[in-house]
């Protein structure tokens, strides 16, 4: 008799367990996706633009191959629709097929190039801004939705854009010159805050929020510097941490003029940056140099894609960096898993993903 309580009470438990699991898997019907390359799917493939990422190596680890994912696998999009249970992959806005029923799970429209401002990227040619982002899913998505636009509070509104807005803008343009970083920075707030506010208005509830990477980390940028040298350069990383602050308060100011909706600001600043101060303990070994092969600036490129057909290093899962810019999927596989589970404030605040999904 004695042994038969805790078996019943472990088969409740399990019962338990499945029954929340199967009501939390019905709680996200999916995801609008809006951003930079970090979060692009290949909205780039169908643009005239020289930021692609639709030829081999990219893709070496993905199921497809190349598919414009600036990475060897998954980027954290995909990765966040995993741990959500979305039955498919989020459609890129710009693929013709992505109307119908095709986008009852959500639709990216990430533009790798792109930023905050409508200005960011140009120099690749065309991207789109995120404001030209958010006009396509208000008078494309939205009106082919139609019945399910009630049910928007059921999708989580995905917005990972500012670091292009420092690396392609601010620290390249003369204009910029005589502005501080502060003040571009508050600029940069002011503009998402509201793009934030105009999500809402069109039934945008829940939000996560992606902040920069430490931009002064990736290979491209450490490239100014001697290669003995293993420090990122601090003050582009001041610059994309004076964003990051700036974003994380955002949540809490910005929350009650959005009565009814959540926001959760993800740190993937710090994610990565605790990978590059201890890699080991974190299953990494290179932090600084590039997986695939670089088209250098002598070649025609520009140090951050990969050379079209290049060769890759074979252990990419110890590689922080694919490219000269982008993380690889075994880094993207930690940012999502601590976004969507994490319970440190500092990697994820004010609650984690999984949460968010249960509100």
């Amino acid at each position: 008799m004695t042994k038969e309580i805790p078996t019943k009470f472990l088969l409740l438990c399990l019962a338990i367990f499945f029954l929340c699991n199967i009501v939390y898997a019905s709680q996200i019907e999916g995801m609008f996706v809006f951003g930079s390359s970090l979060v692009d799917n290949g909205n780039n493939n169908f643009l005239l633009t020289l930021a692609k990422a639709n030829f081999s190596p990219y893709g070496v680890d993905f199921p497809v191959g190349p598919s414009g994912r600036f990475t060897n696998g998954k980027n954290v999009i995909d990765l966040l629709g995993e741990e959500l249970q979305l039955p498919r992959l989020i459609p890129v806005f710009y693929d013709p097929s992505t109307k119908g029923r095709n986008i009852v799970h959500g639709v990216n429209y990430a533009s790798g190039g792109s930023g905050i401002l409508n200005d960011t990227g140009s120099i690749a040619g065309k991207v789109v801004s995120l404001n030209e982002q958010i006009k396509n899913f208000e008078e494309v998505t939205l009106p082919d939705l139609k019945t399910h636009r009630d049910f928007l509070q059921n999708y989580l509104f995905v917005v990972g854009s500012g670091g292009n807005d420092y690396s392609f803008n601010y620290f390249m343009r003369q204009a910029n010159a005589n502005v501080s970083v502060e003040a571009f920075t508050n600029n940069l707030i002011k503009s998402l805050s509201q793009q934030l506010k105009k999500l809402y208005t069109l039934g945008g509830r829940k939000f996560v929020l992606m902040s920069v990477n430490p931009l002064g980390c990736n290979p491209v940028a450490r490239a100014s510097q001697p290669m003995g040298e293993d420090d990122c350069i601090q003050v582009l990383n001041q610059a994309a941490h004076l964003f990051n602050a700036r974003l994380r308060l955002t949540v809490d100011f910005i929350r009650p003029q959005m009565p009814g909706s959540t926001l959760v600001f993800v740190n993937s600043y710090k994610i990565i940056r605790d990978i590059i101060r201890d890699p080991v303990s974190n299953g990494f070994k290179d932090t600084r140099n590039a997986c695939c092969e670089v088209l250098s600036v002598n070649e025609g490129g520009n140090g951050i894609l990969c050379k079209r057909g290049g060769q890759v290093c074979a252990e990419r899962n110890i590689h922080v960096f694919f490219d000269g810019l982008h993380p690889t999927e075994a880094v993207n596989i930690q940012i999502a898993k601590k976004a969507f589970g994490s319970y440190n404030r500092d990697e994820v605040y004010p609650i984690n993903i999984r949460t968010l999904a249960q509100l």
